[in-house]
């Protein structure tokens, strides 16, 4: 007869996760570190008190804001290489939905995150309860029938002796590879509290191992014919790389057979920025010199890419008229992208494998003599030249010179600020700091493409940006995670002004846990990247400044507004600076680093200043029909870039 114990839905839930384990090239480890929890009546006395009875080893952090928390989930797991991960629970209603970004967020980039969202009542007696919506025509939906759209795998417990099959086919999904991302069981506030005999076995240790999937013959004999037949290629490094701790191996390779590589986001900060192979970002916010070879390639091996827009210039980059792509991802749906030769494999062993037939039929060279040599020559002149540009007076032209009225936005900047920091200045002074032990946390607004154009690699997994979803507001709560994920590391979070407000809620947390993470804020007192966008394609600064309504105009074109952000991180117990001189940003660096408590140095930089593009174009829907002439330019050059383009 199965042994059995009565336990709560709730109570079974906690015991479940305390048994699950991750294998890795046979290194084991408990797969979750703890759960983040914001309490409201959808969870507090179901999952609640099932964590106080007994939590087991998972450790509880009280988070702030339910899309802050789950952004802190994120960063941890991203930061341990999907190894590990923390669960987030939440009330139902507001709370649920609060989760929703952060959900696709992790979607978006394939990071594992276990949500855990209170419901409305399974039995709907008390219906309708606080927080819920009525959905007339379907009384079954809920707040959490939204999570749908931004999960890989959705259920809800209706009935206590769900959770088993529900649980299982989470964990499969959690550690799979190709498939990984949000993952929501949503739970009825009643069935929380509701009890079954739950067989003993369903708690035992379960070990799931996360296999490196092999390619088969035909796909490393296709791959290496393609290979031989050509003479430019160029490899992609994206998160597949790193996810499988192939860096060594892909560095080894691309020196072997003279194949340069370009970053994408996810793969950055895998192998150094100085690598002779190593060319640095690639695509629409990459830099001069993968551009550069990207255009001549006559082959792009994509490994563990998703090809985005952003990678691939919005599919422009690859001007060769005989390039060919050749596609290496656990995922067969990123593997068929461009149509390309599909190698659905482990990224490390799909490149030893590559590596072992190249051998066996004599070997290869690429066709490439200087120029990648050449390439990186004048892209490190480049970014020396960005890293120290400083403001000249009247005539100073920015990196960005749009159009706008420098000299009044620079005064009325220089006038509430006191500042004529250059934005990629204070980069060259931050990156001159950062030598070893420390990690970069990144995601929104001008500073990813900043980061992926100029900054320099120097510590292997130093680089953390968020830019599958490109989510306003990871940058300082994600930057606990990274925290937690490696304590013993200083760890900074390059955020805008706009994304600060947008949200920050895990700074106190970070106070509160003695997490210490440093904030570095840029501000500009604007939406930055988005009016740069705005007035690159014809239209005027039209709602991305933060000015005040203008009462004679109507409009928000008033004086601009400032903001204390120093002292609003030291109102929750942070060690603050304010800078406006590269003097001041180094002496804030050091003293920063001597604390104990999380920092936030306020940098105002001046707008426009941020490192520009180089080579690329991104395709997005300017208007057909408009008054504006320099609309009407900016959409048949659209148009004109269009027709270069690869159409899928």
């Amino acid at each position: 007869m199965v042994k059995t114990i009565r336990l709560t839905t709730a109570q079974a839930l906690v015991r479940f996760l305390n048994n699950q384990y991750v294998e890795f090239d046979k290194k084991e480890n408990r797969m979750f570190k703890g759960i983040f929890t914001i309490f409201g009546h959808g969870n507090v006395v179901g999952l609640g008190q099932a964590l106080e009875e007994n939590p087991g080893k998972l450790i509880v952090h009280q988070g702030r804001n339910e899309q802050g928390m789950a952004h802190a989930a994120m960063g941890y797991a991203k930061q341990k290489m999907r190894k590990q991960m923390y669960a987030c629970t939440s009330s139902v209603g507001p709370g649920a939905a609060n989760m929703v970004t952060a959900a696709a967020t992790a979607t978006a980039n394939c990071i594992p995150v276990l949500f855990l969202p209170g419901d409305v009542y399974a039995t709907r007696q008390p219906d309708p309860v606080l927080q819920q919506i009525e959905q007339p025509t379907n009384l079954s939906i809920s707040t959490n029938d939204a999570f749908k759209a931004v999960s890989k795998y959705w259920d809800r417990i209706t009935r206590p002796e769900q959770l088993m099959t529900a649980m299982i086919n989470a964990m499969r999904v959690l550690t799979d590879p190709a498939d990984t991302g949000a993952v929501t069981i949503a739970l009825p506030q009643d069935v929380e509290g509701e009890a079954y005999d739950y067989p003993e076995y369903f708690f035992q240790k379960r070990v799931h191992r996360i296999d490196r999937r092999p390619p088969t013959a035909e796909m490393i004999e296709e791959a290496v014919n393609i290979i031989r037949l050509k003479k430019k290629p160029i490899i992609i490094c994206g998160g597949g790389v790193k996810y499988s701790e192939a860096g060594e191996t892909l560095k080894k390779f691309a020196h072997k057979y003279n194949i340069p590589f370009g970053e994408t986001q996810a793969g950055r900060g895998l192998i150094l920025s100085n690598d002779t192979m190593n060319l640095g970002g690639i695509g629409e916010t990459g830099g001069m010199a993968a551009n550069e070879i990207a255009k001549q390639a006559d082959l792009v091996i994509g490994i563990g890419t998703r090809y985005t827009d952003f990678t691939t210039s919005s599919k422009w980059l690859f001007q060769n008229t005989e390039v060919s792509y050749l596609n290496i991802n656990v995922s067969e749906f990123h593997a068929y992208k461009l149509d390309g030769v599909q190698m659905i494999a482990d990224a490390r062993v799909a490149l030893e494998e590559i590596d072992k037939e190249l051998n066996n039929l004599g070997g290869y060279i690429s066709g490439y003599t200087d120029e990648i040599e050449m390439a990186k020559e004048k892209f490190s002149s480049e970014i020396d030249r960005l890293y120290n540009i400083k403001y000249t007076g009247k005539n100073f032209v920015p990196e960005v010179a749009d159009n706008f009225d420098r000299e009044k936005v620079y005064k009325e900047f220089h006038n509430i600020t006191g500042s004529y920091l250059t934005q990629s200045r204070a980069l060259g002074v931050l990156n001159d700091f950062m030598k070893k032990n420390y990690v970069v946390v990144g995601a929104s607004g001008s500073l990813p493409g900043d980061l992926q154009r100029a900054w320099r690699v120097k510590e292997v997994n130093s680089y953390h940006v968020e830019y599958g979803f490109s989510c306003m507001g990871y940058e300082v709560n994600a930057a606990l995670g990274v925290k937690m994920a490696e304590p013993e590391k200083e760890v900074y979070a390059f955020v805008g002004d706009g994304s600060y407000m947008m949200l920050h809620s895990e700074l106190p947390t970070s106070i509160q846990e003695h997490k210490k993470i440093n904030v570095i804020l840029f501000d500009n007192m604007t939406f930055g990247c988005i009016n740069n966008l705005e007035i690159g394609h014809g239209m005027g600064s039209f709602g991305t400044e933060f000015r005040f309504r203008n009462k004679e105009t109507g409009k928000l074109d008033g004086e601009m507004v400032p903001v204390d952000f120093a002292m609003n991180a030291a109102s929750y117990g942070c060690k603050t600076y304010k800078v406006t001189t590269d003097e001041e940003l180094e002496h804030a660096l050091v003293d920063a680093k001597k604390q104990k408590v999380s920092t936030l140095i306020d940098i105002k930089v001046l707008p426009k200043t941020m490192a520009h593009g180089y080579g690329d174009w991104w395709r997005v829907g300017v208007a057909e029909v408009s008054d504006n002439s320099r609309i009407k330019e900016a959409y048949t050059q659209n148009s004109r870039k269009l027709k270069e383009a690869r159409p899928y």
